[in-house]
């Protein structure tokens, strides 16, 4: 929960900065013509509805679990993170194709460096600012590290828009500014495929990125008294919440001995130590029912 509050006011906080620098770079571009400048406020404009998403998956993955959705509503930033995905990969295409056209066409549209430039320095700074309040959680959410990601890449973006601004000031060199435009475009690109990527990962309920499913195995055969581990499933609920679920085949003395409750309370903990999952369940067997298993699964 406490996680949960602190990345909300970092998502407040950059929303902020966003918002108010994003007025700053329409009214640049529109003064000075730049499609650079444009291309970082439509990227600015993405991170501003990518921030908007971010909250609104963050206080919806907030509520509590029901008897329909059992697991709460933690995906919901999931599927903030596809939203926020699909939208970089959109800003991209569009800054690259209409960075080609300027460059096949460059006389179309006069370029003015020094509003340019002005917007572009203050969009630096805005940018570098919300990176450090969202930086921290990061790591711990995929929702904030979506809404790290677009604001990472339009910093990228401010610093391509000074560097053409430059160059138009001091060459006249016109088609610097689609090249920069273009060089966006590029930067933008797999920083969204790669958060799509990871979104599916959760979709698709594969083990979380960095998993083994077979160190996991080892370990949990490595303990006294099993001796056999089957229907192994690891998936992560989002990301940071990985649960885990396998059948454990066990010595007979285990259960008339009275071992089971502390053999289930070392597993939980050999997942929870070498492998960061808080969520499992086991399911405990004496050995030879899984043969029985086996037969009726045939």
């Amino acid at each position: 929960h406490n996680h949960r509050s602190a990345n909300t006011a970092r998502l407040v906080i950059a929303l902020a900065i966003t918002a108010s620098v994003l007025v700053v770079e329409v009214i640049g571009a529109a003064i000075s013509g730049s499609l650079a400048l444009l291309a970082d406020a439509g990227h600015m404009a993405s991170d501003v509805l990518a921030l908007i998403i971010a909250l609104i998956a963050s206080a919806v993955a907030a509520r509590p679990a029901t008897d329909r959705q059992t697991f709460g509503f933690q995906r919901a930033e999931v599927l903030g993170a596809l939203a926020n995905g699909l939208l970089l990969a959109g800003v991209a295409v569009f800054i690259a194709i209409e960075g080609v056209g300027r460059l096949l066409d460059p006389g179309r549209v006069e370029v003015v460096a020094a509003p340019m430039l002005l917007a572009a320095a203050i969009g630096l700074v805005a940018n570098i600012a919300s990176m450090l309040v969202l930086r921290r959680g990061a790591p711990n959410s995929i929702n904030l590290r979506a809404a790290y990601l677009e604001v990472l890449g339009d910093m990228l973006g401010s610093l391509a828009a000074i560097a053409a601004g430059l160059v138009l000031l001091f060459t006249g060199f016109v088609q610097a500014d689609a090249i920069a435009s273009l060089v966006v475009a590029t930067l933008i690109l797999p920083r969204a495929l790669a958060l799509l990527r990871d979104v599916m990962r959760v979709l698709t309920e594969s083990a979380p990125r960095g998993t083994s499913v077979a160190e996991i195995r080892e370990h949990l055969l490595a303990t006294e008294g099993v001796v056999g581990v089957h229907d192994v499933h690891v998936w992560a609920i989002t990301s940071g919440a990985p649960v885990f679920t396998a059948h454990v085949i066990v010595e007979p003395s285990i259960f008339s001995q009275g071992k089971a409750g502390g053999l289930l309370d070392e597993l939980s903990v050999c997942l929870a130590e070498h492998f960061d999952v808080a969520h499992s369940t086991f399911q405990l067997e004496p050995a030879g029912r899984e043969n029985l298993e086996t037969e009726h699964h045939d």
